[in-house]
């Protein structure tokens, strides 16, 4: 690829993802090849020789207007494809929304776990709904690390274990936050693990280990939906958090707060899932050819780094 390939850099409460446009094609060929994006992602998100990011997101045309104004891929830090990041979708919004991509104050993103809809809320917020929580189960219990514990799970685009804990900043993110993420329980998949603290009704605090990072970030978007939905279930929140009137707090190790509103029906099954999350632009640029020819090196032994 010898044409320049600007990019944007933008974080979601902590949360930083490089975006890249593709409405063009330029990256088809290697989107196609999982194993090519996968270098280009982990070249990419490497911290210490590319430009460091906990995701990359290719925009991409869609020509279905039903589906949204503009498709999207996500892709880890490892290579590997996702089907959601929230905290990705709402920066997504963000620069899709700067660039004018809808005729509308909303921009309807096709992603693979369904339609997300993004639009400005207050100051930084960005408001992006996403698909509700599914596959929901409660006191799952296993033993990680040697120790025991019980976990409610969701998938909200992707899988979630939240673990409720007493005090935050005593979780053990070294050893039996990736146990929980590997446990054979939750296999093939595998599952992100969001620590929760009840701070008081409708307030809550949630550190998260992200699969695909294989560390703890700053945040995550759809863990702190499903953190915020399986809290409410499990404490009996009065009604005004289940019909999208009052948010459930969200804070997160960034120093942020993220706002989650879900609405139920007459089944107390979610209809609606909405995120606020902070978006701040980072910065822009082009990528240098040596840093473009070492991500799509066509010679999977070339070094990545």
């Amino acid at each position: 690829m010898s044409a320049p390939v600007p990019f944007a850099k933008l974080s979601g409460a902590g949360n930083d993802h490089v975006c890249l446009d593709n409405r063009d094609g330029r990256f088809d060929a290697m989107l196609a090849s999982p194993a090519r994006v996968g270098r280009f992602a982990r070249t990419l998100c490497h911290r210490g020789t590319g430009i460091g990011a906990d995701g990359i997101i290719f925009a991409d045309a869609c020509d279905d207007r039903l589906r949204g104004d503009v498709g999207v891929q996500f892709y880890e830090p490892d290579g590997a494809p996702a089907e959601l990041c929230g905290n990705g979708a709402a920066c997504f919004a963000r620069w899709a929304l700067d660039n004018g991509w809808a005729d509308r104050e909303v921009v309807r993103i096709a992603t693979p776990a369904g339609k997300v809809r993004g639009r400005r809320a207050d100051g930084d917020y960005i408001r992006v709904c996403i698909p509700a929580p599914r596959d929901v189960e409660t006191d799952v219990a296993i033993t990680a690390a040697g120790t025991q514990c019980s976990c409610d799970v969701a998938v909200t685009g992707v899988p979630h274990a939240v673990v409720y804990v007493d005090d935050i900043n005593e979780v053990d993110m070294i050893h039996q936050a990736p146990a929980i993420r590997h446990h054979e329980r939750f296999q093939p998949r595998g599952m992100n693990v969001n620590y929760t603290q009840v701070l008081g009704e409708g307030h809550l605090a949630v550190r998260t280990y992200e699969f695909g990072v294989e560390a703890e970030t700053l945040a995550c978007g759809t863990g702190s939906a499903t953190a915020a939905y399986l809290a409410a279930l499990r404490f009996g929140w009065p009604q005004e958090y289940h019909d999208m009137s009052r948010p459930v707090l969200v804070d997160v190790r960034s120093g942020d707060t993220l706002r989650v509103y879900f609405h139920l029906d007459e089944h107390r099954c979610p209809g609606h899932v909405c995120l606020e999350t902070v978006v701040r632009f980072i910065y822009t640029g082009v990528l240098h050819p040596q840093l473009v020819a070492r991500a799509m090196a066509h010679d999977p032994s070339a070094p990545e780094a």
